[in-house]
């Protein structure tokens, strides 16, 4: 099988160094990325080929979206932080060690776009698309968290019923995983639907109203799995939601802009990927 390489120089943590020696590991010749979307174009002209990914989780992402239905997929940690590798078991500090193993895995698809570990719609998604990339760099752990507790001073603390998960009921907002942790902050994992698996369908979790007395829960909760009061949805195969206004959607931590309704579908046993 054909093997090519792919990576994303503007990702935050691929520097010339770390390019040469993943280049000379593999012993192939880097194909660069030059702009959004270049990634699942490379991917899709690789055909039903081995390609490895130097990158973060938008390069991931775009891979994703192009690979052919045969292709072998290896994610070698370049960005800031690397959700899918490290959910993988794939070293972010040594991407020259590359792994040997692979497995199936199943995929999430929202509106059309896939998406390898989370998705979301409402609070999530405009965080990130808040902490996204500033002067082409993307923020800091702390700048994601600055920007998390000005969206909370802003709304007051307060999130009420604006989306509605057909057969569930209302929600604020909706976290939609397709493995766990749904991301990492710094080398905390962040734990959403800990069921979640790459194996299976899709979770989701979703928290029917906030205030500013339920935080202390909202820990808790990311601490335990238990405390707060959500609706949840375990391997399911498809996620319907309706929002009452449009909303921010994300995938992967890439923001596809405003929607007044998601799909989310299960594409299982999509995928084979390098495991470490």
């Amino acid at each position: 099988m054909r093997r090519v390489l792919i990576a994303n120089p503007g990702a935050s943590r691929v520097t010339e160094a770390r390019l040469a020696a993943v280049a000379e590991a593999l012993g192939l010749e880097p194909q660069l990325t030059e702009g959004r979307g270049h990634a699942t174009a490379l991917a899709r002209d690789a055909g039903p080929a081995t390609i490895f990914v130097l990158g973060g989780d938008g390069t991931y992402n775009e891979v994703l979206n192009g690979a052919h239905t045969a292709a072998v997929l290896g994610f070698l940690a370049g960005g800031g932080t690397n959700v899918l590798a490290r959910a993988l078991h794939i070293s972010a500090d040594d991407p020259v060690r590359i792994a040997s193993q692979t497995k199936r895995i199943s995929v999430g698809r929202v509106n059309g776009r896939r998406f390898a570990f989370a998705a979301g719609i409402g609070f999530d998604a405009e965080l990130l698309r808040r902490a996204g990339r500033r002067r082409g760099k993307r923020r800091s752990d702390l700048g994601t968290a600055w920007e998390a507790a000005r969206l909370l001073w802003q709304r007051h603390g307060r999130f009420e019923p604006a989306l509605e998960i057909s057969g569930y009921g209302e929600a604020a907002f909706a976290l939609v995983a397709n493995g766990d942790p749904y991301t990492y902050f710094g080398r905390l994992p962040i734990r959403v639907a800990r069921a979640a698996r790459f194996e299976g369908g899709l979770d989701f979790v979703a928290p029917r109203r906030l205030g500013p007395r339920d935080y202390a829960r909202v820990l808790r909760y990311l601490l335990r799995g238990t405390g707060l009061d959500v609706l949840r949805g375990h391997d399911l195969d498809r996620i319907e939601i309706a929002c009452r206004q449009p909303m921010p959607l994300q995938a992967d931590g890439e923001d596809l802009g405003d929607v007044t309704e998601a799909v989310f579908e299960a594409e299982r046993d999509a995928v084979t990927v390098f495991v470490g």
